[in-house]
């Protein structure tokens, strides 16, 4: 009769667990759906119209308009003026952050970062989201030929942390539910449960 009473009473115990876990990931997820990788400070200065491949064929003239482009960082290397990086442009997905197909790129750009930024710490294919300040153009050698880069002034960086969808790596948040029950020779019961979330 103890046992059985003890039994009911654990499990019940895991159900009401359970369920506080489950209302805990219901708001986690609504949290992050509503999260902007854009400051809402930066959003009404960017010039959203202006494409990539318009700032591509003249970047001239667009000097001073704000944008917001994604991709693959190339290369990342200490100068005097702070941090620059190559990035791989590729089209921004509905979470702001860059796509994975690479042959959706339409180019290449650079961006400094005036802030300090080790290089070390933006290995190459890290995904990155930065809104800057069109500079111009920078003519440099990509392997034999030159190429003209647009360049950026970096007015805030969003680094994307890796995670696995079909074995490749691709931004946004993960998480995890787990729980279970056991029974032991002398009657008695041992349950419990939990949850793991990652960004």
């Amino acid at each position: 009769m103890a046992s059985t009473r003890l039994r009911g009473y654990t499990d019940a115990m895991l159900i009401r667990a359970m369920h506080c876990v489950i209302g805990g990931l219901l708001a986690v997820t609504v949290g992050c759906a509503t999260t902007s990788v854009v400051p809402e400070s930066l959003e009404p200065q960017i010039d959203k119209a202006l494409t990539f491949s318009q700032i591509l064929a003249s970047p001239d003239s667009y000097r001073g308009k704000i944008v917001v482009w994604g991709g693959e960082v190339l290369t990342a290397k200490a100068m005097k003026g702070g941090t620059q990086l190559e990035v791989l442009q590729l089209p921004l997905d509905d979470e702001q952050g860059p796509v994975t197909d690479r042959m959706e790129s339409k180019g290449r750009f650079l961006a400094l970062q005036k802030e300090f930024l080790d290089p070390a710490t933006m290995t190459d294919g890290t995904r990155v989201t930065i809104v800057g300040e069109i500079t111009g153009a920078s003519v440099e050698k990509m392997d034999e030929a030159d190429y003209r880069f647009p360049t950026l002034e970096v007015k805030h960086l969003h680094r994307w942390d890796p995670r696995l969808v079909d074995g490749n790596p691709a931004p946004g948040p993960w998480w995890g539910l787990f729980g279970g029950v056991g029974f032991g020779t002398g009657g008695g019961t041992r349950s419990g449960g939990g949850i793991r979330i990652g960004f």
